[in-house]
């Protein structure tokens, strides 16, 4: 019973220490249910034996939620035994205490220590809310993240503005078919946040079907935006296509004419990013201009 002694007194401190210092309550929690979960391990006879085994957990669950606090159950206490497993490789610090216990428990969903360090940053740097949070890991957004990046994330190298462009994005369809170009164009704009986000960190919106001159025609841009992290114009063709090597030519002329008429000689050159239904990597290959960007579609 020492073992369970000491988890009920970790527990009750916490809860004490939390109505006194109500500012600190998520590292006060997360480092008491690291701790819980250390002990649950000791208690179990180590960590191999820990995986398999719940019968003490459920023995310790139903005393604890009789004597402190109903949210206890056996759910929680393999929560905490998870979440001692995950990061005590990993220097405390690291983790981002910012972020409540809520939180974590929707990361525990996941077993990837990499993909679950992914959505800690991503939660840390974009202030998600843990539903939040669970919505962009049930879109599966770190999956549709390039197989070099992730490569890069891991190794801590620096990223570059077409490494967090997701592949495919993911577009609210509310059950409409996308036939054309103009009505994917307005089921992007129908959800733009959305829309921003799976491009990635630092976007925003200037302008759909921006217009530009050529001698006495018109011609327009799907849609013009702004990357302020990159400092740069970013043009956006939406096509319900396979990608064909004649779209290349196109974003290319568009890219040129903002950087010679709208681009500032203190931002970087424009970026072009093709939006199409299927994408051809031999086109992308072959093309002589690295500033193009490809990316598919599916429908929500």
């Amino acid at each position: 019973m020492n073992f369970y002694n000491e988890i009920k007194q970790e527990l009750i401190n916490n809860e004490i220490y939390k109505k006194v210092k109500d500012y600190s309550k998520n590292r006060s929690d997360l480092m008491t249910y690291y701790n819980v979960g250390k002990i649950l391990i000791e208690a179990q006879g180590g960590e191999e034996r820990a995986k398999y085994g719940n019968s003490l957990i459920k023995k310790y669950s139903k005393k604890l939620v009789a004597e402190v606090d109903k949210k206890y159950g056996e759910r929680n206490l393999r929560n905490m035994r998870k979440f001692y497993l995950i990061f005590k490789d990993e220097i405390w610090n690291a983790v981002r205490t910012n972020l409540s216990w809520t939180h974590f428990r929707v990361l525990l969903t996941l077993n990837n220590f990499d993909e679950i360090n992914y959505y800690i940053e991503l939660a840390n740097k974009q202030n998600l809310g843990y539903r939040e949070l669970e919505t962009r890991i049930k879109n599966n957004e770190y999956e549709r993240l390039p197989n070099n990046t992730k490569e890069k994330m891991i190794e801590e190298s620096k990223l570059e503005i077409q490494d967090l462009i997701k592949n495919p994005i993911v577009i609210s369809s509310n059950g409409r078919e996308i036939v054309s170009e103009k009505i994917l164009k307005q089921l992007i704009l129908e959800d733009l946040d959305n829309f921003l986000k799976e491009l990635g960190p630092g976007f925003s919106y200037i302008e759909s079907e921006y217009k530009i001159k050529i001698e006495n025609r018109y011609n327009y841009i799907d849609i013009l935006l702004y990357n302020f992290i990159y400092n740069c114009y970013v043009v956006v063709e939406l096509k319900v296509t396979e990608l064909k090597k004649e779209h290349l030519g196109q974003i290319q002329f568009y890219m040129n004419y903002i950087d010679k008429n709208l681009k500032l000689p203190s931002q970087d050159k424009t970026i072009g990013i093709i939006i199409t239904k299927k994408g051809n990597d031999y086109v992308i290959e072959y093309s002589s201009d690295d500033r193009i960007y490809k990316t598919s579609y599916i429908l929500n």
